[in-house]
Formats: structure tokens, sequence, C-alpha cells
């Protein structure tokens, strides 16, 4: 039987916003089985849970954030944290935040990972539960969409087109077959970026406030990347996406039984296509896996 997953102990982590530019630790605790994933604001008083479902989620402008009950409060720039829970198949936990956002890093998964690892993984008796589909489910905007059809693992498919002025067209695709291994080693270290042309408008919107060149990677003109040391993988950009793509999907509650596949994707259509699945009853179920 393939059991569910908590931490084994408590553990935190320390750093900046991405959009509000603003110091934040989140502290992580064990939590028993069928808990699920909690993000909770401790700065807020009293304190505001916010539980990781489809339902939850409200704003995806580059981000994705959950919005509480009443639609008052949020907690922003959950994927990178959600794809490693989800890397490392964490069922149960709960995140509390001292601000509205989960911090940075480095811009990828890998402080999370390695906070988690750190603190131990615990099986809990009692078995794991998944998301799978049962039919296809395909959304699109303009040129852009996103796909989940039913499959044994799990796997994703992602393309990415990027063609902006003064710089050379960004073209990459990853076929990425999900295992807490290749995770690891493929798709957690792939850091989030962003292009030199949109900086002062995003800033000027309030975004970004707390990206620098050591937390974003940032493409310049002629389409070259700024940071000293360069990518960590040729293909960053698009492992990144995948990261992101796996950290959304996680907010169905569960690791996923299915293949997804997108085309210029990103969170808001992960969204979309998660709800359009979850509206259509005959499409996904709830299962229990036996090894």
């Amino acid at each position: 039987m393939l059991k569910q997953r908590t931490l084994k102990k408590i553990t935190r982590i320390a750093g900046v916003g991405l959009h509000t530019g603003r110091l934040v630790t989140a502290t992580l605790y064990p939590a028993l089985a069928n808990t699920g994933v909690i993000y909770r604001r401790i700065d807020l008083k009293p304190s505001v849970d916010f539980n990781v479902n489809i339902e939850s989620v409200g704003n995806t402008t580059l981000c994705t954030c959950l919005r509480d009950e009443y639609g008052i409060h949020q907690v922003c720039t959950i994927e990178h944290l959600n794809a490693a829970l989800s890397g490392l198949g964490i069922d149960n936990i709960i995140v509390e935040l001292d601000a509205s956002e989960v911090p940075i890093m480095d811009g990828s998964a890998n402080p999370f990972v390695s906070l988690l690892m750190n603190a131990g993984v615990q099986e809990l008796n009692v078995s794991k539960k998944f998301f799978k589909l049962k039919q296809i489910v395909r959304v699109e905007e303009k040129d852009k969409w996103a796909e989940l059809k039913p499959h044994d693992g799990f796997t994703l498919d992602f393309t990415i087109e990027y063609k902006y002025s003064m710089m050379e067209p960004i073209c990459q695709h990853y076929f990425f077959n999900f295992s807490t291994q290749s995770f690891i080693a493929e798709i957690s270290a792939a850091r989030t970026f962003g292009f030199i042309n949109r900086v002062k408008d995003l800033k000027n919107r309030g975004f970004i406030l707390g990206g620098d060149l050591n937390s974003v990677v940032v493409i310049g003109n002629n389409s070259k990347v700024l940071n000293i040391g360069g990518l960590r993988f040729d293909n960053e950009l698009v492992r990144h996406k995948v990261l992101d793509a796996i950290g959304d999907l996680f907010v169905c509650g569960y690791n996923m039984l299915g293949s997804f596949s997108a085309f210029k994707s990103g969170h808001s259509l992960h969204n979309k296509l998660l709800r359009t699945v979850l509206s259509c009853q005959e499409s996904w179920e709830i299962i229990s896996c036996i090894e």
C-alpha cells in the first residue's frame, strides 16, 4: 500500500516575496493523515487558513494565489513550494507564513526540496490518494492550450514560444516523466524567468518588487541571459514551466495520475483546465493506490 506522507519535524525558511518585496518566514509543520496542504497566514489576527484545493484559487496573474473562503485575503506565489511538495509526495502539511507571499528564494523549487528533505519525510499508516483522469479535457485561449488525459502515471509535455521585438524568438520543448528522483534531478533547480523589456512595466503595476538576478533569470535584448553564470540547463525556461505546471496542478490537493500537455500555457490556463475537469464529474476520480 502506498502511504500518505508528512514531515518528521518542524522546519522553516526565510526570504523575500517575489512580487511584494517583503521579508517572509515560512514555518512548515507535520500534519495528520487526510489533513491535506494548508497555508496559514499568521500575520493576520486571527490567523487565516487557505486550503489547497481548486475552489480556493483566486488570482493567477504571474503566480498562483489562494483566497480565503470569504474572498477577503490571499496567499500568493505558492507554485514553487507546491511543486516541491508534489515532487516529494507530501500529502499533509501546514505552512505558516508571516506575510502574504511564499518566499521566492532562488526562483526554483530547490531550496524547498532541500528544506523538506532535511526535515525528513514521514509515512503515515493511511493509504495515499490520487487525482485520476478518466477522460480527455482540453482548454484553449487564442493560440494557447492545455490538456489532461488518462494515463497510469504522470507525465508533462510542454512547449514554450516567446517572440518579442528586439529579441530572437525563444522556442523550447520538454517531455517529463514524473518521479521523485527525476523531479529533483531534472526540474527542481529550474528558475523562474522574465524579460528585461517588461521589467519597468511590471514594477509600475506592483509586480516583481522583490525580484533580482539572484531570484529570476532575466532575458535581455537578443535573447541573452543577463545572470552571471548563465543558465543551469540549456532549456531551463521550459523546465521551469514544467515546474510551475506541477505546482499548479497540485492545487487539486493530490498527486495526479494523468498526462498533461501544453503550448504557451501559464498559471491562468492551468487553473482553467483544472476547473473544467472538476466541473465534469465523469472526467476524474479520487482513488487509493495499492503498490
